[in-house]
């Protein structure tokens, strides 16, 4: 037997990956599966750089990409037993606890930060406050406090605001729950250039999510939007059609068309396809 086989499994079977989100809705880091056999939903306890750590499976054991260097990944130490789930219902409580007296040590110092989540390590030594700020704020004092109180190492840690909104949730103006705390694991770049690609008017109120920042939908159809465009002659440009030759005035992405503004004399608007349109870019 070879001794590789405790890490990566039978080898005649190969080594497996797995995919495991340690936060609901979280990024998913890939794991050895280790021989373990593990199901979607598993709880499972893995090994991170801040220790042993809960995680959940997002992505069943199958065989690695080719590009996965497996020798950074560390295997699943287990799935989470009796004894484990205890472990974690009794931090979810004492998160409780942290929280609380986090909250009366910002409100008792006047501090201008706003807590949003604590998370603590697999062992209860470390817990870790999630906070935004508009501004750097000092906090030292209260990081002292709280460990003294809680007797434990304490980790003050600034996200951003599509995080928070993240990790409260909420309905968004679609009617849905939020597509960050329901299914969308990982922020992209989201630019005012793809709501002008789409056509949309650049009004903040309505191109803005619950975090204050763009949409993340506004990405969502963006590639279709660019692709479909290509073909569509710009908007200014003069164009012969078999309706009448004129400049270009509005594209109509979905629909193929453009709004040709006719040349003659009381010649108005007219609508056209791409099949109408003779020359697409004539000067």
């Amino acid at each position: 037997m070879s001794e590789l086989d405790g890490i990566f499994g039978p080898a005649e079977d190969g080594p497996m990956v797995v995919g495991v989100s340690l936060q609901p809705v979280g990024h998913i880091f890939n794991y050895l599966s280790g021989g373990i056999d593990l199901k979607r939903g598993d709880r499972v306890v893995v090994e991170t750089d801040a220790g042993a750590c809960f995680a959940t499976v997002t992505t069943e054991p199958c065989p690695p990409s080719v590009a996965l260097d497996l020798t950074q990944l560390r295997p699943v130490l287990r799935i989470a037993n009796d004894s484990d789930l205890r472990i974690e219902e009794e931090n979810r409580y004492r998160e409780q606890q942290a929280r609380r007296l986090c909250v009366q040590g910002i409100l008792q110092r006047g501090l201008e930060m706003k807590l949003v989540n604590v998370g603590l390590t697999y062992d209860g030594r470390k817990a870790v406050f999630y906070f935004v700020a508009e501004k750097r704020v000092d906090f030292r004092n209260l990081v002292r406090d709280l460990a003294n109180a809680l007797r434990l190492r304490v980790e003050m840690q600034q996200i951003g605001a599509r995080d928070e909104t993240k990790a409260t949730g909420g309905i968004g103006p679609c009617g849905r729950e939020l597509c960050c705390s329901s299914w969308l694991r990982d922020f992209e770049a989201v630019t005012v250039k793809m709501a002008r690609e789409q056509g949309l008017a650049l009004n903040p109120s309505r191109l803005a999510g619950m975090c204050g920042r763009l949409k993340c939908c506004l990405r969502y159809e963006y590639a279709t939007y660019v692709e479909l465009k290509r073909g569509l002659p710009a908007v200014g440009k003069r164009v012969e059609s078999v309706k009448g030759n004129g400049k270009v005035l509005r594209q109509n992405i979905l629909k193929q068309t453009v709004l040709i503004q006719v040349d003659e004399e009381g010649g108005g608007v007219i609508e056209a396809t791409m099949e109408d349109i003779v020359e697409k870019r004539a000067q």
